[in-house]
């Protein structure tokens, strides 16, 4: 009788994670609500990793005390150390030790069984096993791949080479073939050579995509812990690890179709076709003689300052050069003037999804000023001044206009169409799709050249002088 109340209790307080987990999902669906959506989700997490610590007996009361205060110090030391900026890399680290942390438990778990003589692996338990190592050892490393991508410490840009999809094809039937036979018949050796070769194919698998096209990359991975973690369920008998592993999965590869339909590509095209594989450098005049009209900080200031209304634009160069402060005093300087503001946010505009949700929210931007691309779209046609903070391809008018290039049917944002347009850029060198941007060259757009920051303090300095 005892036995059967204390899996009453620990059904019970699963149900209570599982809820949590919904709720904090079903909250983290807009940035208003994203903050309380990720508690509500942690304190799941927590309840569901103590109930089961306690009865599984892995540790009692006063460890698990000592674990959470640990744990709360070096995740408070990580938010805290973390900039915004860095944020897309913290993210794909996450996914890694995600993958990892579940094909150790697969690992582990084939260890203990294929060790002892007088045990037998059931053959369901063996597929799950499996299926944890092949999507955990995968997601580790290509989430390794991504991070190096992301932070640059590797080459940044897709990397092909003959016969690549050949390649990984080859290797992960070859990595199928192993897994059946190690389901026959285990041994640790042939298991070891598995996890090699899933290391590899997940580096096979990332090494192609391009830094920018990390968006995708990085929620597909995301899906892939998921399935891991819920593989890993599976292989202890878990019901709260299988739940929570197929909600990560269900919303990783619900955010991936976002994604994907947001670049109107398919996510073979993202995984396999090295997009933007050609980085064109152009000079100052770009591609084909074409010539881009400057403009002055000081002209910017009057033609924002005496409009009435105003759409910011953010992308990937407002992250890098953190200029997401100054955006929004820009911002507060102009409404101070009468100006009505918006944000118009593009679902890939940065390095993983809702990267520019993040950096502005950082800056205290309100929620209620912040349009995705179906809010927004018919806004620019009256708006008298678009301010484009780094963004590139996502307000390329090729995109609509021009059925030759490669990002042809992408939904844009269709900033073109405002009276007049101030692009903020470094230089006119192309986006991740290796093409020129015919915005920069359109007769209602004119360039502000320099570092984001730098320029739109300058810009905030000439509106205050108005």
């Amino acid at each position: 009788m005892e036995e059967i109340d204390v899996q009453l209790v620990v059904g019970a307080a699963y149900l209570v994670a599982a809820s949590l987990f919904i709720l904090g999902l079903r909250r983290l669906g807009s940035p208003a609500t994203a903050r309380s959506g990720n508690m509500l989700a942690s304190v799941g997490m927590l309840i569901a990793v103590v109930v089961t610590l306690l009865d599984r007996d892995v540790l009692d009361l006063a460890d698990v005390a000592v674990g959470m205060l640990i744990g709360a110090a070096a995740g408070g030391l990580l938010a805290r150390a973390i900039k915004m900026t860095a944020m897309p890399q913290l993210v794909a680290v996450f996914n890694g030790l995600g993958g990892g942390a579940s094909a150790l438990v697969a690992a582990s778990e084939f260890y203990r069984i294929s060790g002892d003589a007088s045990l037998e692996m059931p053959a369901d338990v063996s597929v799950t096993i499996m299926l944890g190592t092949l999507i955990g050892v995968v997601t580790f490393s290509g989430s390794m791949v991504a991070f190096g991508k992301l932070q640059e410490v590797i080459y940044t840009q897709p990397v092909t080479f003959p016969l690549q999809k050949t390649l990984s094809a080859v290797l992960f039937l070859g990595i199928i073939g192993a897994i059946v036979y190690l389901i026959v018949s285990p041994g640790l050796p042939a298991y070891a050579a598995v996890v090699v070769a899933c290391l590899l194919l997940g580096v096979l698998l990332v090494i192609p995509i391009g830094g920018a096209d990390m968006p995708v990359v990085i929620s597909l991975l995301n899906s892939y812990s998921g399935l891991a973690a819920a593989s890993a369920g599976f292989v202890l008998g878990n019901m709260m690890l299988i739940v929570a592993g197929a909600l990560v999965g269900a919303a990783g590869l619900i955010l991936t179709q976002i994604m994907t339909k947001a670049m109107n590509r398919s996510l073979f095209n993202v995984m396999f076709g090295a997009f933007g594989a050609a980085e064109d450098q152009l000079g100052p005049a770009g591609a084909e003689g074409r010539h881009a009209k400057e403009i002055s900080p000081e002209d910017s200031a009057v033609l924002l300052g005496y409009s009435k209304s105003a759409v910011f634009v953010p992308g990937y160069g407002l992250a890098v050069a953190q200029a997401q402060h100054q955006l929004k005093e820009l911002g507060a300087l102009l409404e101070s003037r009468g100006v009505s503001v918006k944000y118009a946010i593009h679902p890939v505009a940065g390095r993983m999804p809702g990267h520019m949700n993040v950096l502005l929210a950082e800056a205290e931007v309100p929620y209620d000023k912040l349009y995705d691309l179906e809010q927004i779209k018919n806004d620019f046609p009256d708006a008298e001044a678009v301010v484009v903070v780094g963004a590139n391809d996502v307000v390329n008018p090729a995109a609509r206009e021009n059925p030759g290039s490669p990002i042809y049917g992408m939904p844009i944002l269709d900033v073109d169409l405002a009276h007049h347009v101030i692009v903020l850029k470094r230089s006119l060198n192309t986006g991740f799709a290796g093409i020129d941007n015919d915005l920069f060259y359109k007769e209602n757009t004119s360039m502000l050249f320099g570092d984001a920051k730098a320029s739109l303090a300058k810009l905030n300095d000439e509106i205050k002088a108005l």
